[in-house]
């Protein structure tokens, strides 16, 4: 291990939790057995994206309400909930009843932005005041609000013999330190850090700069040290890193095949900023662990983290997804420097 990377202190994995319209039980029963698998081999944490009106998980404060009957001690995360969908003092009271009844182990990652595909959507999702809807930061800071316990209301008290509160109920104290804004830009990095949150930074940034330096590890290390630099704990701040890792060191010669075609199919998009915005993707990595955390201790922005939460891919099978995640935790770990929790 080079003496610039941070030891490995959190391993974590992210899914998406793909599951058939025909029978949809059966992927979300399949998601929550990853999770009691991750907490069984010792992850410190399981991480759920979110999709909506697609063939993944549409509701993972439910997914995670659910892992949190069925896991003891794996922290449950989302990455991320766009907030553009939600409303922040619903979601807050969401959060904060399935924070209470985790035993405070959820960590709620979030963005910013109008909803994906807005003009298709927003007569569905917001019929009487699609163009009155803000979409920036001030949605995040009206969540930040609530779950921190700031007056939703100037009314409290008693009427009749209803009791009422002036702030989000269930109030869970710790929740606010586990929030985390998920961003892919300099600015939004420095926003999270502004406003104390955590930092969520994954396998896509925006390619900000000249062409001839955008390297995707130099921007996003670029992105965390624009959030530790505006960041009331500084180098302490938190910072997990999402990229999409593919050990194979138990893997069958089926498998490897598999996951090789999977990585050479989605290379192409690693060379150029895609799209309107210029999106830059990270290479996903596949071999053995030794391969990956050599890779890793070579990646400039992993050497500043110490926290990681490795994105499956979403179109494998159940079977590939325990052997991915049984050589994450005995093998790939143990080689970035990290000791097992405890199970």
């Amino acid at each position: 291990m080079p003496p610039t990377s941070r030891p490995l202190r959190k391993l974590g994995f992210l899914t998406i939790g793909l599951f058939d319209e025909a029978d949809p039980r059966k992927g979300h029963e399949s998601t929550l057995e990853i999770i009691e698998l991750g907490e069984r081999l010792g992850f410190d944490s399981a991480w759920l994206r979110h999709r909506h009106l697609q063939y993944g998980i549409s509701s993972p404060v439910a997914i995670m309400a659910a892992a949190s009957q069925r896991t003891s001690r794996i922290e449950l995360g989302t990455a991320v909930i766009p907030l553009g969908w939600e409303n922040p003092l619903r979601l807050a009271e969401d959060l904060a009843t399935v924070d209470i009844l985790s035993g405070g182990r959820i960590n709620p990652g979030v963005s910013v932005g109008p909803p994906m595909h807005f003009d298709q959507v927003k007569e569905a999702l917001y019929p009487d005041t699609a163009d009155a809807e803000d979409f920036s930061y001030e949605r995040v800071r009206r969540l930040l609000d609530l779950v921190r316990g700031k007056s939703a209301t100037d009314f409290s008290g008693v009427e009749g013999i209803e009791v009422f509160s002036d702030r989000v109920q269930p109030h869970s104290p710790g929740l606010s330190g586990r929030l985390w804004y998920g961003g892919g830009s300099v600015s939004s990095a420095r926003w999270a850090g502004e406003h104390g949150m955590n930092f969520l930074t994954s396998s896509v940034v925006r390619a900000d700069g000249p062409e001839e330096k955008r390297d995707f590890a130099e921007i996003q290390l670029s992105h965390i040290r624009a959030f530790r630099d505006s960041h009331p704990d500084g180098e302490a701040a938190r910072v997990s890193q999402g990229l999409v890792v593919i050990p194979t060191d138990s893997a069958s010669p089926e498998q490897r095949a598999k996951y090789e075609e999977f990585v050479a199919k989605r290379t192409p998009r690693t060379t150029s900023p895609q799209g309107p915005a210029g999106l830059l993707f990270a290479p996903d990595i596949v071999g053995t662990s030794e391969e990956i955390a050599e890779r890793l201790h070579a990646h400039a922005a992993f050497r500043e983290v110490d926290e990681v939460a490795f994105a499956l891919p979403f179109t494998f099978e159940h079977e590939d997804y325990v052997q991915i995640l049984t050589d994450m935790a005995t093998k790939l770990g143990p080689a970035l420097g990290r000791r097992p929790a405890a199970g």
